[in-house]
């Protein structure tokens, strides 16, 4: 120690009490050789002194090699000519400078100072410029390195440090198969922990990366087994990846001609090195500790620093499906060791489990745990790998009722709901894992599991339906029940997770037995420890120490208040001393924004919003001394000087408290700031909003914590959103998003109401097509939402219109069945018509079909008028050229026309619509103008208008004339009936004036029916152009 006083470690950030590493003195004492040879001498004289020196033998080669890596850590000046030196002298192709390198990498790195990790990664470049041998081990030990769920800055660092290696040398990646699925897998895992706004623009790189490597080298990523497709569910929404899941599900080839789909890869175990990768070195070595060497009861302080080290912020939560792939695969204790009183593996999942803080990760935990079992199979897997599950649940029936009962629950609802396409190999997969469990002997029976009496009634049945096989003949008696304490969290049929924020509960430690009775199964649910803030555990000593005077005093009186309405006066007395201080600058801002962080760190983590919404629960939630701050700066005029000093309070008490955003919002809308058109409450946000970001960015990060925290607060902010802030909110599909990701049926239905009372609108002409497009990638649910909010708003279907070329019938049936619902309440136009024909025909696509054919039973003259117009206009090129309609609709070509009355025809079983007289000329016209080969294609449909002629009366001029004023008469009838039809529904749609004009022009000009001797002039005219 007295050494290390004197020399400090040159690489190593060690404490006054460390002593010096081994390692470090053996280098050091290397580097002080190499200098010895090469200091004070010129450059050729130092390379025949390295060389004579490596011929005395392996020892002495060694220990230069060892000096020329000690002098590239320590001195970035001089490392290029290290480098260079070292590969001249080296004998054994860097062998030795390689293993000494992937030591301090495994053993030492978190240690490393942080020139020296810079100086590490500069030499690994250099190493694979040179193709040395090994270099590959070396970039899997760094990868090893980067932490799951930790967005530290060293460790985004080295993230991006690896991924810069990577993408600057992909041709020397592309040769190394295990390398590239080592780091699709790492950095797979990584997009999940940089969705924030800080680290999106290094989120789209690992995408583009993760998206480059998955396509170009989908056979090398095949090695890692169905933990791939667990990784890519976690990203599945991102869009990249959404495209890749299509290829993986409906055109496997495309991406190796090998891979017949994702069957393939669930059904191949995952290889432990992957399971490994995800666990830094000191990770894997306190859990292998932890399992193999801690008694059972002791291991509560070994757990807490665990907690503490690598558990403790909310991005390292989903860290724990790591550890649970890696106890599950990784860990396979001896027999001995399971026959010890060591710690077992179920128990350290137990905990795992219970102090997940996080919803999605306590989701993703338990499909961790259970991964293994949906694709089963003794000759492939081992019993190892779905053992720790069956024992959590079966030793949690005492103590924790409600842990096997929820992984029971989500046992039973994964086998249909994990892959509808292969629900029966998941099925036969965990029957196989059950066979197994008993075949050998992990538990002798599954009856006191799937027989329990404490299970709710429910639940039990779905057992027996879904393990009757396992189940004892006989059904126990169900207990009496017992409720479901408030703030439970609950499982939804997807299984995520989502809470019920009246209250925390907590799992009861008590060792009693606790009937559940009738209670509900999805009603169970791992509860969360709630996450710290960020100033929950800081010491504001220090910036206390820098506030004088007055404002000192009140805080320090305001630390040791409990009383809030005490706490409250304080506050009042310390913002008029803000206002009377003349130099309220920023430090005294950030000290005295930091030291209310903490003091009011409860107010950001209590419950905020009432159960029952009276004018009473809400002024009561209004009293805390946080609303004071709000109240008083609601209330100072935007002129007055003093604003801006509560505003820079302001920004630097949000800066330690990111949910204030949201909870000025709910002040604002709670005290009615807004009522009889007052704006200037909403000028205090924006201005707020503006110290911190754009207005537009703020919004939209203050509503995701809201929406995270409290869906009913989100959905109470929802219509002032909408009318307080037009301009952001209106059109913004974020937003939108935001809330049909969240909302049930009844938050639906209170949307919908505010809309039909005019108390906001959600959207916009000139933002419509967008939000559309954007709302083709959401949920089915979401889109389902999104359309029920557009039918509240009457939105004219013209608005609809010009998204319809682009939707495919698979792909996006959501958004066509909509629309398709949509026309169905508008009568037929040529507008309309435009827009439908112009989609592509396409055998299995029904759509323009299917509105064809209704409007054939609804209206069928007025349809067969505007399709028999349609041929006319479109029928003449040189009018086309005389009159240009330049930035419209030109409407569909003929022969595209033509294909979807073909393909009407065939779902058509009565042909009246294609005898009316319009359609009939129509089809003469086009065939006398058709090509031979439009005449062979359509020959079933021009057949049509030859049988039509044959069956005509005589031609005498009479009856044709009155024929045709029978039609007009019948058009005239079967339109007003059309209309009578249509108001008699009673649905408000906005129709655009333009389409019901040109549709009376179309009607207009159909009615004089010309007779067949005119009709044949046409044709004549026809053939000339």
């Amino acid at each position: 120690m007295d050494s290390n006083k004197g020399t400090p470690s040159r690489i190593f950030a060690l404490s006054p009490i460390e002593a010096k590493e081994e390692i470090d003195e053996k280098l050091e004492r290397s580097y002080t050789f190499l200098q010895s040879l090469i200091s004070g001498v010129s450059e050729k004289e130092a390379h025949d002194a390295l060389n004579a020196a490596v011929c005395k033998g392996a020892q002495v080669h060694d220990d230069i090699c060892c000096g020329f890596l000690y002098g590239i850590l320590i001195d970035p000046t001089n490392a290029a000519r290290y480098y260079r030196d070292m590969t001249f002298i080296a004998r054994d192709g860097l062998q030795h400078f390689i293993n000494t390198l992937s030591l301090l990498i495994l053993e030492k790195y978190p240690k490393l100072l942080d020139s020296c990790r810079s100086q590490l990664i500069w030499l690994i470049k250099e190493l694979i410029k040179n193709s040395v041998p090994g270099v590959d081990n070396l970039c899997q030990s760094l990868l090893r390195q980067i932490a799951g769920g930790d967005v530290s800055p060293k460790n985004v660092w080295l993230t991006e440090a690896m991924l810069d290696i990577f993408i600057e040398n992909s041709a020397w990646l592309a040769a190394l198969p295990v390398l590239i699925a080592t780091a699709v897998y790492t950095y797979l895992r990584l997009i999940v922990d940089h969705g924030s706004l800080p680290f999106l623009s290094l989120r789209q790189r690992e995408v583009d990366f993760c998206i480059s490597m998955l396509r170009e080298k989908f056979t090398e990523c095949i090695m890692i087994g169905r933990d791939l497709i667990r990784l890519l569910q976690n990203v599945a929404r991102i869009t990249e990846f959404d495209k890749l899941w299509r290829d993986l599900l409906f055109n496997p080839t495309s991406l190796s001609p090998t891979f017949t789909g994702v069957q393939q890869l669930l059904t191949q175990r995952t290889s432990r090195r992957f399971l490994q990768c995800r666990l830094t070195p000191d990770m894997e070595r306190k859990i292998t500790f932890l399992t193999s060497q801690v008694k059972f009861g002791n291991q509560k302080r070994y757990q807490e620093w665990f907690q503490r080290q690598y558990l403790s912020t909310p991005e390292s939560q989903s860290l724990r499906c790591d550890l649970i792939r890696f106890i599950c695969g990784v860990i396979h204790p001896s027999n001995e060791l399971l026959c010890s009183d060591i710690i077992p593996r179920w128990a350290v999942i137990g905990w795992l489990l219970t102090t997940c803080t996080s919803n999605v990760a306590a989701s993703n935990a338990k499909l961790a745990l259970f991964y293994d079992w949906l694709f089963f199979s003794p000759d492939r897997d081992n019993i190892m790998n779905i053992e720790p599950a069956i024992l959590v649940m079966y030793h949690s029936m005492r103590p924790h009722p409600a842990i096997t009962a929820t992984l029971l629950d989500f046992l039973c609802r994964i086998m249909s709901n994990f892959c509808k396409s292969l629900a029966a190999q998941v099925k036969q997969g965990i029957y196989t894992s059950l066979r197994q469990i008993l075949e050998k002997r992990v538990l002798a029976s599954l009856s006191p599991l799937f027989d329990n009496p404490k299970l709710d009634k429910e639940l039990r049945t779905m057992i027996r339906e879904q393990f009757a096989e396992f189940c004892s003949p006989v059904e126990g008696k169900v207990e009496e029940t017992v409720p479901m304490p408030p703030g439970a969290m609950i499982l939804d049929g997807n299984h995520n997770s989502v809470m019920n924020c009246e209250s925390e509960a907590q799992f009861s430690e008590d060792e009693d037995d606790i009937p559940l009775g009738k209670l509900r199964s999805k009603d169970i649910k791992f509860q969360p420890i709630r996450e710290p803030s960020k100033a929950e555990q800081m010491d504001i000593s220090e910036h206390l120490n820098q506030l004088n005077g007055e404002i000192r005093k009140k805080i320090l009186d305001l630390q040791k208040e409990k009383n809030s309405e005490v706490q409250c006066e304080i506050v009042e007395g310390l913002l008029q001393d803000i206002l009377r201080e003349e130099d309220f600058d920023q430090d005294t801002a950030t000290s005295l924004g930091t030291c209310l962080a903490q003091i009011l760190n409860s107010e950001f983590t209590r419950k905020l919003f009432p159960q029952e919404l009276d004018d009473e629960s809400i002024e009561e939630s209004l009293g805390t001394p946080l609303f004071v701050i709000f109240r008083n700066l609601c209330q100072t005029p935007e002129e007055d000087p003093s604003r801006q000093a509560q505003l820079m309070l302001l920004w630097e008490l949000g800066q330690h408290q990111p949910r204030l955003g949201y909870r000025l919002l709910y002040f604002l809308r709670a005290s009615g700031s807004a009522n009889s058109g007052n704006t200037s409450g909403y000028t205090s946000y924006r201005d707020y909003a503006r110290s911190h970001n754009a207005l537009s960015t703020c919004l939209l990060h203050d509503l995701k914590l809201c929406q995270e925290d409290d869906v009913r607060l989100f959905c109470y902010l929802v219509p002032e959103i909408y009318t307080q802030f037009p301009n952001v909110a209106i059109g913004n599909a974020d937003i939108l998003n935001l809330i049909v990701s969240c909302i049930d049926a009844l938050q639906l239905q209170d949307l919908v109401c505010h809309i039909l009372q005019g108390n906001m609108v959600m959207f916009r002409k000139d933002s419509f097509i967008s939000i559309l497009n954007a709302s083709l990638e959401w949920e089915t649910f979401e889109q389902f939402c999104l359309w029920q909010l557009i039918a509240a708003h009457n939105i004219p279907v013209d608005y609809v219109l010009p998204i319809l070329p682009k939707l495919e019938f698979q792909a996006h049936a959501e958004a066509l069945t909509s629309i398709l619902l949509l026309l169905k309440q508008e009568r037929p136009s040529m507008e309309l018509l435009k827009h439908i024909l112009c989609r592509d025909v396409k055998s299995n696509d029904l759509f323009v079909v299917s509105i064809l054919k209704y409007w054939t039973q609804e209206h069928e003259v007025q349809l067969s008028e505007l399709v028999g117009s349609l041929f006319t206009k479109s029928g003449s090129a040189a009018k086309r050229k005389r009159q240009p309609l330049a930035g419209k609709n030109q409407g569909p070509a003929p022969e595209q026309t033509l294909a979807h009355l073909d393909q009407l025809r065939q779902h058509c079983k009565q042909t009246s619509f294609f005898g009316q007289g319009a359609i009939q000329a129509a089809l003469s016209q086009v065939q006398a103008t058709s090509s031979e080969a439009q005449k062979t294609k359509y020959s079933d449909l021009f057949a049509l208008a030859d049988d039509a002629e044959d069956i005509k009366a005589p031609p005498s001029t009479p009856p044709k004339s009155s024929s045709s004023r029978g039609e007009g008469g019948k058009t005239s009838n079967a339109a007003s009936s059309s209309q009578k039809a249509a108001a008699s529904r009673g649905k408000a749609v906005l129709v655009d004036s333009d389409s019901s004009t040109e549709s009376s022009e179309d009607e207009e000009a159909a009615k004089p029916k010309p007779p067949r001797k005119k009709k044949k002039t046409a044709l004549v005219t026809s053939d000339s152009d």
